[in-house]
């Protein structure tokens, strides 16, 4: 078994001048004393000499049972055998006239332990060829220590750092420390522990506000309850849930995995308020129930449709506010800091959104979770944290008292446990229980790692198998799994051990996932580790992948839901078989298994754009199959397509071209196209490749593809077509393009892309040169095919768009605003703020140039908040023309000046020469040149009914400058568009302005 042990390395220093020196017989007996000597000490600090190699001793603590104090008794030892020499000495001086001189080298770390009883060498593993190094290393006399010894012992020991040592056989400088002082007076003693809970009234108070403050208010709250483990988090919320306050609990845990494994917590909430079918909470809802419930079902796994993250917020959102409106919804969230980034914003969504519903949101996480989340802590008015600290001296007396229940216990080791536990409640009931099972142990832990090592080394050899075989599923785990696992001889006892084990409070009943089955959860993440690392890696590869049968055939039918965990079991089976050196045929097909499970699990987060969870899980994937398998070419595509809408681009393009030399290599011709097509979107969005480049390529990819019958390919290459349309302002092909991209996309069901697709379609029909009867059929099909809360928003705003074109100004503040708080409402910033130039072009249209600036306005402080510099650089030029409208010249250049700046290569636009010469000002020559280039430069045979917008502002710089000919020519230009397009609106507008022109 592995187990972590420190190694104690003692070798005679000149050994051969001794020999010369004595007589062989008399050598022997000087030896053998000194052998005698030195191993009465090792076994007096409980330390086992394995061997004796030559003039050297090798003594290994930790054998056969770890204690949590080892590395301490090791240096003890060590001291102890340089004071035992220098008493030998006087005596060996005496008889023989010899002097034996030694050096010391100690070291902490794990190692595999063989059976004594074979005549084995005991344990072998790098720790102890450190431990041997340092003894090489050290000087006559001297003890050196190794990095983790001194970790262990720091606080009992004086010690100096030596210079960085080359060791024999390390590659790298390895760090030692020569120990000075043994600090005798330090605490070593061990306790039993029980479990209880004192203190915390002050906190538990500060909850029960806050739930109290919920119902009274409506309203959703957060409190995040910090601490390090064992500092009595989930106990804290416990006490508030037995006070119930006629509240609804509902749990959900972050599983200790922490991959991938993003909406984990909501499917436990879902099924303790809806049972085993995630589309019962159908029922929960009065209006958009069954939206909800599918949106719900997709996201924890139990449906083959995929939705946005957004859409998935909204879903989990309905259903917490619908709960709570029953009664108030208390929603445990344990062990936050392992969740995924996604995860993380479902909740700050939640908590920002949900309205008239009493709902307090209980995070429990270790300080962690501000590490990879700073801005959790950032100051929120229905936000709380609350940070657990240690336990003071009489709480944790008092703590004793109650778990000791009338046992008595001398003040000495009190105080120690009081001083070991350093306030702690996990660390004063684990060190109370261990005493307990260990009669009058008197040993004190360095940490709570080796004392939990030690409490698990201590149970029945059947015992810690059990709880060993339990540590593979994780923290909650199933008593048939462990029954699966179990030796064949244990198996029928599985239940009473699982029963012992919850009495000496290691484990503790659970809810169960599996009906008809019991559950556990070990008492801390720390105790599953211990026993979990106790294990050889050939036995946990082995576990792994009987765990992972287990499951799939325990799920059935529904195994996709649980892909992410089938896959990082067989991903852990493969692992430890590779660093074993045992890449077999079993092997192989492990992490073929594991590959194909985790890439499923990443396309279907990257169908949902949980782009966190997509990325790692594709990247798990790729990395784990084999490099000749002929799926992660394939998958290796799907993983660039997640980088790519993550941002990530140089590293898109290097997984891109390896899939796509690797396709090449295989003659995978499908593999290859989609991958070539990727790195050419990556290329043009960094402006390696223009549109023309672009568009060839997308000229061989769409015919080769069509040969392969390979929708998926045929989507992509069309979605880069319709990239390289939008760069070159070709509304008419960029339409076509997203056409073809969401028939393919629909063949598929590939849910993200038809949506993206159906926004930029209704987009072309409202900008394009579509007439605006055909513009509003399209938007009206579109809406009338919507399958999602999303694709019916986006539909009913370019509706609206369109119809308020042709004159319906009511519907710019009703469908269009009511689609827009959707966006607002899903947490859809970046749509939200971006939209915000279609509203604002047509309050312009209106005449209502105060309501575009505040639109537009807004839209510019929302998109510079999440960074955005596309949607806002066109939104600031809009914003200018608006403020020119408002003969706010000094704010209108501002905004001109900070749309340039955010997109440089803007500056030779048609829009930015109009505004440009508005910008001119007085200084007429100038704004007429400017002027007359911006209408030059339009291009009718593209030019769109946003260009007839910007014609007729250039006209009323002209008509400024009193160059009444051209002024007349961009009106005219833009009546033509104006009419092409059937926009009442815009042709009732410039009619009027060139009757005023040709009246002047």
């Amino acid at each position: 078994m592995r187990k972590t042990v420190t190694v104690l390395f003692s070798d005679v220093a000149g050994s051969t001048a001794l020999g010369e020196e004595l007589d062989p017989e008399s050598l022997r007996r000087v030896m053998s004393r000194y052998f005698d000597a030195m191993s009465a000490v090792v076994e007096r600090y409980g330390g086992m000499v394995e061997k004796f190699i030559g003039d050297a001793i090798m003594a290994v603590f930790g054998l056969p049972q770890v204690q949590e104090d080892d590395a301490l008794r090791a240096v003890h030892a060590a001291a102890d055998m340089r004071e035992e020499l220098a008493r030998l000495n006087d005596e060996l001086e005496r008889d023989y006239g010899v002097v034996i001189a030694n050096r010391t080298g100690i070291n902490t770390g794990e190692v595999v332990a063989g059976d004594p009883t074979g005549g084995q060498r005991l344990v072998t593993g790098d720790a102890v060829n450190i431990a041997a190094r340092l003894e090489q290393a050290a000087a006559v006399g001297e003890i050196l220590l190794g990095t983790e010894t001194q970790l262990l012992v720091r606080d009992s020991v004086r010690v100096e750092s030596v210079e960085p040592l080359e060791l024999k056989g390390k590659a790298e400088r390895v760090s030692a420390y020569r120990l000075l002082q043994v600090l005798r007076d330090a605490p070593a003693f061990t306790r039993r522990l029980d479990a209880s809970f004192v203190g915390r009234e002050g906190e538990l108070e500060t909850l029960r506000d806050e739930l109290h403050r919920c119902i009274a208010e409506r309203a959703c709250r957060l409190v995040t309850v910090l601490g390090p483990p064992g500092i009595g988090k989930s106990r804290l919320v416990r006490e508030l849930v037995a006070a119930k306050d006629d509240a609804r609990f509902v749990v959900g845990r972050c599983l200790p995995y922490g991959e991938g494994i993003t909406y984990w917590p909501l499917v436990e909430i879902v099924k303790q308020v809806a049972g085993e079918d995630a589309r019962s909470v159908a029922s929960l809802l009065d209006e958009e129930g069954e939206l909800v419930a599918e949106c719900i079902a997709a996201a924890v796994g139990q449906s083959q449709a995929a939705a946005a993250p957004e859409e998935t917020f909204w879903a989990v959102r309905k259903l917490l506010e619908a709960l709570a409106r029953e009664r108030p919804l208390v929603v445990g969230l344990d062990d936050l800091e392992r969740a995924e980034p996604t995860f993380l914003d479902l909740v700050e969504y939640v908590l920002g959104f949900a309205a008239d519903a009493p709902i307090l949101l209980l995070a429990m996480a270790r300080p962690d979770l501000l590490d990879h989340r700073p801005s959790w802590s950032a100051p929120r008015p229905n936000s709380t944290s609350l940070l657990l600290e240690p336990l003071s001296a009489d709480e944790s007396e008092s703590l004793i008292e109650q778990l000791l229940a009338g046992a008595d216990l001398r003040e000495e080791p009190r105080a120690r446990i009081l001083a070991a536990a350093e306030g702690n409640p996990l660390f004063v009931e684990q060190l109370l229980a261990l005493r307990s099972e260990d009669g009058d142990g008197d040993t004190v832990p360095p940490t709570i790692q080796a004392l939990l090592a030690a409490r698990i080394d201590s149970l029945e050899p059947d015992e810690r198998a059990v709880i060993e075989r339990a540590s593979v599923e994780g923290r909650l785990f199933h008593r048939s799994a462990v029954a699966e696992l179990a030796l064949p001889h244990v198996r029928g006892a599985v239940s009473a051990h699982l029963l012992a084990l919850v009495r000496k409070e290691f484990i503790r009943p659970d809810q169960a996932e599996f009906r008809g089955d019991d559950a556990f959860r070990f008492g801390h993440i720390l105790i599953r580790d211990a026993a979990y690392s106790g294990m050889p890696k050939e036995l946990r590869a082995e576990l792994h992948e009987r765990f992972a049968d287990w499951l799939q055939q325990k799920v059935g039918e529904h195994a996709r839901a649980y892909e992410e965990i089938l896959g990082h079991h067989l991903e852990q089976a493969f692992r430890y078989r590779s660093e074993l050196g045992s890449l077999d045929d079993r092997a192989l097909a492990l992490c073929r298994r594991a590959g194909l499970l985790l890439g499923a699990a990443g396309i279907r987060a990257l169908a949902r754009l949980d782009l966190p969870a997509a990325t790692n899980l594709l990247e798990r994937a790729v990395d784990v199959l084999p490099r000749e398998d002929a799926g992660r070419g394939e998958l290796g595509v799907e993983l660039g397509e997640a980088l790519v809408v993550s941002g990530e681009f140089a590293q898109a393009r290097r997984v891109f071209e390896e899939s796509e030399t690797r396709a090449a290599a295989a003659g995978d011709e499908r593999v290859e196209w989609r991958a070539r097509v990727g790195r050419a979107w990556v290329q043009l969005q960094t402006f390696e490749i223009d549109a023309a480049l672009a568009t060839a390529l997308v000229d061989e990819a769409v015919p080769a593809l069509t040969r392969l019958d390979d929708d998926r390919g045929l989507a992509l290459a069309w979605q880069l077509a319709a990239a390289a349309a939008n760069s070159s302002n070709d509304l008419v092909a960029l339409e076509r393009a997203m056409r073809q991209m969401r028939a393919h996309a629909h063949q598929l069901g590939d849910t993200r892309l038809e949506t993206e697709a159906m926004f930029w379609l209704g987009l072309t029909a409202h900008y394009g040169p579509l007439p605006l009867p055909v513009a509003v059929r399209v938007c009206t099909e579109l809406a009338e095919s919507a399958q999602t809360p999303l694709q019916r928003s986006d539909s009913r705003f370019w509706l609206g768009a369109c119809r308020a074109l042709d004159g319906a100004l009511d519907e710019i503040d009703g469908s269009m605003e009511e689609a827009r708080a959707v966006y607002a409402d899903l947490g859809m910033r970046t749509r939200h703020g971006g939209t915000s130039i279609a509203v604002g072009r047509l309050k312009l249209h209106a005449d209502d140039a105060a309501g575009a600036v505040a639109v537009l306005e807004a839209g510019a402080d929302e998109l510079a908040e999440i960074g955005d510099k596309g949607y806002r650089s066109t939104v600031l030029l809009l914003l200018a023309f608006a403020l020119y409208r408002q003969q706010n010249d000094a704010q209108a250049q501002h905004a001109l000046a900070e749309s340039i700046a955010l997109n440089p290569d803007s500056q030779g636009t048609t829009t930015v020469l109009a505004l440009q010469a508005f910008a001119a000002g007085e200084e007429q020559e100038e704004a007429e040149r400017l002027a007359r280039a911006a209408l030059d430069s339009v291009d009718l045979s593209q030019a769109s009914s946003w260009d007839a917008m910007v014609l007729v502002r250039i006209a009323e710089v002209l008509r400024r400058t009193e160059n009444v000919t051209d002024a007349a020519e961009a009106l005219r230009h833009a009546l033509t568009l104006y009419e092409q397009k059937g926009a009442t609106l815009g042709v009732e507008q410039t009619r009027a302005a060139l009757a005023r022109l040709a009246a002047t």
